[in-house]
């Protein structure tokens, strides 16, 4: 989640473009729309450059060329030591000239948290759609909001093709240090490994665990210091604050109460929000103001949507690892075996594996 100081929610965008064809040639209704992305990815592959050329190219800028090199040690180590695929992606560099390679769009309805979904070919149903250029986002968040729908707009840095591509290393994965870009090619090369369509919170949960877990080894192969524990403290503690909020507007709309009254007791709860987080920043964070911005911007349903998807499950997928005692190859074939389960025995699984149940091989 950008806005919560980590990788925004699109990590997974789509399979979307090897089947726009078809779907203009089936007369497809969002025609526009498919277009954009079709558009979108094609002009993103074809700004892709070798790694290894650029490397070499006695033009390329002294930091540009040290962030690649570094970029492709972890690139290396995703592979060899994480077991996550082999392949071209992540070896290749695209400058876009812009912050985000997509916006994602994400809409509820006034009084509800059930987001707005939409359903893709392969990659299956998710909560928003995304656009390759920001005013075209927001155009879409526009017309949504004139239909009295609460929206969001948020900014992704990344995004996996899922192996279709050869997905690029992005100028915009550029803007939070070597550590953090080594973070994002291990999320990334996540969802290439493993992905579930229709299931965002097992997606997103199992690369995040990647992430986390990779990152420690990376920092212990690099012989890096450990990493300072308090921020993702802060954020675990931020992103609690935000579900239990959810959790109580959730209520608040199955209630019988009338609309009028929900309207003003939705607004009571994003103050009480407000209250509860600069509480825990002023007593327990010493005014780090991190997430100022998020909490004192515009607040809605739609805003609430990212939280949880990237953590539920990742409890189930550090018990599974310790399972197959840090062995990155068992521990992907189980986690892929999980993934061929139905989706209800799918979740009961994980839930036996977050209350510390030892599943059998």
């Amino acid at each position: 989640m950008e806005h919560a100081g980590r990788r925004p929610l699109d990590c997974v965008f789509s399979r979307l473009v090897p089947v726009l064809a078809a779907l203009v040639l089936s007369g497809c209704s969002s025609l526009g729309y498919y277009g954009q992305l079709a558009e979108g990815q094609w002009q993103l592959l074809r700004a892709r450059q070798p790694v290894s050329a650029l490397i070499d190219d006695p033009r390329t800028s002294p930091a540009l060329r040290q962030q690649l090199q570094r970029a492709q040690t972890a690139r290396r180590f995703a592979s060899q030591t994480l077991k996550l695929p082999d392949n071209q992606s992540y070896r290749v560099y695209a400058d876009l000239g812009r912050p985000f390679v997509v916006w994602n769009v994400f809409a509820t309805p006034e009084l509800s948290l059930q987001p707005l979904s939409h359903c893709f070919p392969i990659a299956g149903c998710v909560a928003y759609r995304g656009y390759y250029r920001q005013g075209a986002a927001r155009g879409a968040a526009a017309l949504l909001r004139q239909q009295g729908m609460d929206v969001y707009v948020g900014g992704v840095e990344a995004y996996s093709t899922l192996g279709w591509f050869d997905d690029p290393i992005l100028s915009s994965m550029l803007t939070w240090g070597d550590e953090r870009l080594a973070t994002l090619i291990f999320h990334e090369l996540s969802h290439q490994r493993v992905y579930v369509p229709d299931d965002t919170a097992f997606n997103e949960s199992y690369a995040t665990f990647v992430e986390q877990e990779g990152t420690r080894e990376w920092r212990r192969a690099q012989g890096l210091a450990l990493a300072d524990e308090r921020a993702p403290q802060q954020r675990d503690q931020f992103v609690a604050l935000v579900l239990e909020a959810r959790e109580r507007l959730q209520a608040l709309y199955a209630s019988p109460r009338s609309d009028a009254d929900k309207r003003l007791a939705k607004q009571a709860e994003f103050a009480r929000l407000r209250q509860r987080y600069q509480r825990v920043r002023d007593q327990q964070w010493a005014g780090d103001r991190r997430y100022d911005a998020f909490i004192y911007g515009p607040l809605n349903n739609a805003k609430l949507l990212p939280f949880g998807l990237y953590d539920q499950w990742v409890p189930a997928f550090a018990a599974l690892f310790r399972q197959v005692e840090g062995d990155w190859t068992r521990f992907h074939q189980r986690v892929e075996r999980l993934g061929q389960l139905p989706a209800a025995a799918r979740t009961a699984q994980l839930q036996r594996l977050a209350a510390g149940t030892r599943l059998s091989e």
